[in-house]
């Protein structure tokens, strides 16, 4: 593979394991699609829907793909969860465009929970940023992949499945991954509608044929078919690109989360074995969260986290002078907000103040 090529691909991450955590440290939190798929699951107890929900569960065993040639895992109680949106256009996801061979990872978000589980950060990587992707081997036919320079991130799943795209964000960040999480479109659909709806009020008029969304200035309540049109929107708001789409990710994830704590979904047993069911028909995980007990344990963490407590941001990038249509790192910005992961403490704002993904207006047009 070229130097400069831009084909889409997937990775997994290497290097020494940290020790393994209690199941009461296992994750707390996990922001965008994970973190509202994952909040239902706590608290089913009986015998059918322990074995209905763990037989809907889909694991990807990272650890054995990627080895030991990865960042160390350092004990000390935070969690680093990769959180990946699949927009693969086959079987029920085709109305959505055309199939083209492969899934791509349209939404990408590493959550930090710190150690205390009291807050969490958010990093999301547009999809369209040039990274130096390493080598990884295809999930689908086991044949080896070179890595290549200026790729597109979003290719490292296309190429290599869920394992290649934690490859490359280890490769990024420097940061090991404990968890994997993914979410399609058509499991995202019917989460949100077995929640009920999520509400947000939008300042602007929203209008992308697109997307198939469009919604007056004012307040609503979101159907699934609806929600996901709003996170897949970007003609029609801020510059169009996908960066003024992250954010309204970010507006739209906050929203999610603060209706799933609403609805009471850890205290109505009806309503949370409806929103478990969907959720894990809806994701895909590494193999140790793929059973009910390890996500129980991954919901209980969950209660005590509200959106307020979770800052967002987009990963520092500027645009390719050679393509308006791709972004750059900002490698010392970029630097920045994975060391204060690492540090287990805030990312400071002056980190993202001169990001192309800072200066957009998609942010305000959704609250």
């Amino acid at each position: 593979m070229s130097e400069q090529s831009r084909s889409t691909g997937r990775i997994r991450g290497t290097g020494s394991r940290r020790r393994k955590p209690s199941r009461g440290r296992r994750i707390k939190r996990i922001a965008l699609w994970g973190a509202a798929a994952l909040v239902v699951v706590g608290g089913s107890g009986l015998g059918y829907a322990y074995v209905t929900l763990n037989g809907n569960l889909k694991g990807v065993d990272i650890d054995a793909a990627l080895g030991t040639e990865r960042p160390d895992d350092v004990d000390d109680g935070s969690q680093d969860i990769l959180v990946l949106g699949s927009d693969s256009r086959s079987g029920a996801n085709a109305k959505y465009g055309d199939d083209q061979g492969s899934a791509r990872s349209d939404t990408a978000m590493v959550v930090h929970v710190n150690k205390g589980h009291t807050s969490a950060s958010v990093v999301s990587v547009p999809r369209d940023t040039l990274v130096q992707r390493p080598a990884c081997t295809s999930d689908t036919t086991g044949e080896q992949v070179e890595g290549a320079r200026q790729a597109m991130f979003n290719t490292a799943y296309a190429v290599g499945g869920p394992a290649c795209a934690v490859k490359t964000v280890e490769a990024m960040s420097g940061i090991r991954m404990d968890h994997y999480v993914e979410v399609d479109f058509t499991g995202f659909k019917k989460l949100i509608d077995e929640l009920g709806g999520v509400r947000i009020t939008t300042l602007q008029a929203i209008d992308d044929p697109n997307s198939h969304l469009a919604l007056k200035p004012g307040t609503h309540t979101l159907s699934g078919e609806q929600s996901l049109g709003l996170v897949r929107t970007r003609e029609s708001v801020g510059d169009g690109s996908d960066l003024g789409r992250i954010q309204l990710q970010q507006a739209f994830v906050k929203a999610l989360m603060d209706q799933a704590k609403s609805v009471g979904v850890f205290s109505e047993p009806k309503t949370l074995f409806g929103l478990a069911d969907a959720a894990t028909k809806a994701v895909t995980t590494d193999s140790e969260l793929a059973s009910v007990s390890e996500l129980t344990s991954f919901a209980n963490g969950l209660k005590g986290l509200g959106s307020s407590r979770v800052d967002m941001v987009t990963l520092p990038v500027q645009y390719d002078p050679q393509d308006p249509n791709r972004v750059l790192p900002q490698k010392k910005a970029g630097n920045q907000v994975w060391a204060a992961l690492k540090q287990d403490k805030a990312i400071p704002e002056s980190a993202t103040a001169g990001s192309a993904g800072d200066k957009g207006d998609a942010g305000k047009i959704v609250r």
